[in-house]
């Protein structure tokens, strides 16, 4: 049997949803306003994990923009295609010098049998984030996501995502923004089933800030 329960289809989410509007009414009335929030899942692979250091600190669409162009430049979308780039086409997709960094270590770690990502499919969490944060220009963050998109992971979590961060926020009618530390003892009611708790958020968020912009 697997070690971690995984979220890898819209049933999963479905069983997550019943489980957290039983426990916690916040939850319910987050997942009545959302209803089942979407899958997000990414390959366990280069560019799973490429694609959500892309994104790192942009908007869903600007991430989304830089990500079509890098995939469109790189192929095959693989660590050797990776690094057979030069750093100025790459800039000319929109990524910073910083995600080139990042982008050309991870793809140097893997060519090199330093990092193996299919193997972290069998780690536990703590062993997922210290191996990605080997890697300069991943932290915390950029390890959560990977668990939570990539690995499928139903229990992970985000602490230290800002928008996540507002969601609980106002979800449970703080005055107060939780930092990471909070964020973890908060979730905790939501165990073990966090990464559809934290998707829903996303979800409940993205809703409640499109209603602000535009205003019936």
């Amino acid at each position: 049997m697997p070690r971690y329960r995984i979220i890898s289809a819209e049933d999963d989410l479905r069983e997550g949803a019943q489980a957290l509007r039983r426990a916690c009414p916040h939850m319910a009335a987050v997942l009545a306003e959302t209803g089942l929030p979407p899958l997000r899942r990414r390959p366990n692979d280069f560019s799973g994990l490429a694609r959500i250091i892309v994104g790192q600190q942009l908007s869903v669409s600007s991430a989304a923009a830089i990500w079509g162009r890098t995939q469109a430049l790189v192929r095959p979308f693989s660590p050797a295609g990776l690094l057979a780039q030069e750093p100025g086409a790459l800039r000319g997709c929109g990524l910073s010098a910083a995600k080139i960094r990042t982008l050309s270590a991870l793809a140097q770690a893997i060519e090199e049998g330093a990092l193996s990502l299919p193997a972290l499919a069998d780690a536990d969490d703590d062993a997922v984030r210290e191996a990605l944060t080997m890697i300069t220009g991943i932290g915390p963050w950029t390890a959560d996501i990977y668990i939570l998109f990539c690995l499928g992971r139903a229990d992970g979590w985000a602490p230290g995502d800002l928008a996540l961060q507002h969601a609980v926020r106002d979800a449970l009618g703080r005055q107060d923004r939780p930092a990471a530390a909070a964020m973890e003892d908060i979730a905790a009611r939501w165990r073990p089933w966090r990464g559809v708790a934290a998707r829903a958020l996303w979800a409940w968020y993205g809703i409640r800030r499109a209603r602000a912009a535009n205003p019936a």
